[in-house]
């Protein structure tokens, strides 16, 4: 159990414009009907739909949205949805991973392909790049929510994996099916996490200069704008004041 690993997820929701957070929360409405579909509609069973609805909040999404997302999962009008992972390399050799969720597999398929082809990065087959990564279970909390010592005592008694406490919160990491229980031991401390969910952790990062590490943020840009594309997880690590300039 390590305490102070660092690791930084390497996805944007940028902006705050309201076309942008449209898109969002469109998004977000996606997975939670999916996930209220495949399991049962009430979170308190259904740890998908609950961790849905913890990011579809993170984000500000309406109660009224969500509520109408769960309901549309049991309507006869709901859209059918395959979860398709894609798999390539970005600019500088970097690993990346696609999560998209569409009712068209060719279109989907497609444009991602284009997308990568464009941004001086390709597509590959599946598995040609995950192993590359660890699929775990994340749960966060804000810094304030416990001391970092206190955080990890907890995560190891409620059975985590690992934890990276900073300034910018706690980040509990667990196995896939472990997510639920820890999740569910460190609430009853801690009060609701901001975020519960599945991801996929890189087991090395590669570091990119300023130039490959501004064509590597903008092809996740672009993937990301995808409305069929849900996560883009990616092993690379660039300074933070790019981050900061591509973020502006």
């Amino acid at each position: 159990m390590a305490g102070h690993s660092q690791f930084k997820n390497i996805m944007h929701r940028k902006g705050r414009q309201d076309k942008v957070r449209s898109k969002l929360f469109g998004k977000l409405a996606r997975e939670i009907t999916v996930s209220a579909k495949i399991g049962m509609p009430d979170p308190a069973f259904n740890p998908r739909l609950r961790a849905a609805i913890l990011a579809a909040r993170a984000e500000n999404m309406p109660k009224d949205n969500i509520e109408r997302a769960i309901k549309k999962a049991s309507g006869n009008d709901a859209e059918s949805y395959d979860e398709i992972r894609y798999e390539g390399y970005g600019p500088g050799g970097v690993a990346v991973i696609v999560e998209a969720l569409t009712d068209n597999h060719n279109r989907t398929a497609g444009e991602v392909r284009a997308t990568f082809t464009k941004n001086g990065g390709n597509l590959a087959t599946t598995g040609a790049v995950s192993f590359m990564f660890n699929h775990v279970g994340v749960v966060e909390f804000d810094a304030k929510a416990a001391s970092a010592d206190a955080m990890l005592d907890a995560a190891i008694e409620a059975g985590a994996e690992d934890v990276a406490s900073n300034e910018d919160g706690h980040q509990i990491f667990t196995t896939p099916e472990s997510l639920r229980e820890v999740a569910k031991a460190l609430e009853v401390k801690f009060g609701e996490p901001r975020k519960a969910a599945l991801l996929w952790k890189p087991q090395n990062t590669v570091a990119l200069d300023d130039e490959a590490g501004e064509k590597m943020l903008k092809l996740i840009e672009l993937l990301d704008d995808n409305e069929d594309v849900q996560n883009v997880y990616a092993n690379f690590e660039v300074s933070d004041a790019l981050v900061a300039k591509m973020s502006a």
